[in-house]
């Protein structure tokens, strides 16, 4: 494999472990799980403090109503879909992370 496809994967892997870490912090916090809900409390600081949140635990959030909703026989094409989109959002945060990480010289 090739340097930068090692780094893409690595990326992918950063994206979806910070998401579960993020949202799993978010369960233990609030007892109940993350969701995009999250965006429909009003005109508040609270909503607007959840769009950064969202944006990094996006993937983590996607995989797992995807894999719930399983259990309903959902259609291929929508699981599809839907393991696509996460898996190029986690990349794309993933990526932000190494990226900042990079920048504040915690990695060389």
């Amino acid at each position: 494999m090739s340097p930068d496809t090692l780094n893409s994967l690595f990326s992918l892997f950063i994206g979806f472990a910070f998401a579960g870490a993020l949202a799993s912090g978010y369960q233990a916090m609030a007892e109940r799980p993350a969701g995009f809900g999250l965006l429909q409390e009003g005109v508040a600081p609270k909503t607007f403090a959840a769009v950064p949140f969202l944006v990094f635990a996006a993937p983590f959030i996607i995989m797992r109503n995807t894999l719930r909703g399983a259990r309903c026989a959902r259609r291929f094409e929508f699981v599809m879909m839907a393991t696509v989109i996460s898996g190029f959002w986690s990349l794309m945060s993933g990526t932000f992370f190494m990226m900042t990480l990079r920048a504040t010289g915690v990695l060389g």
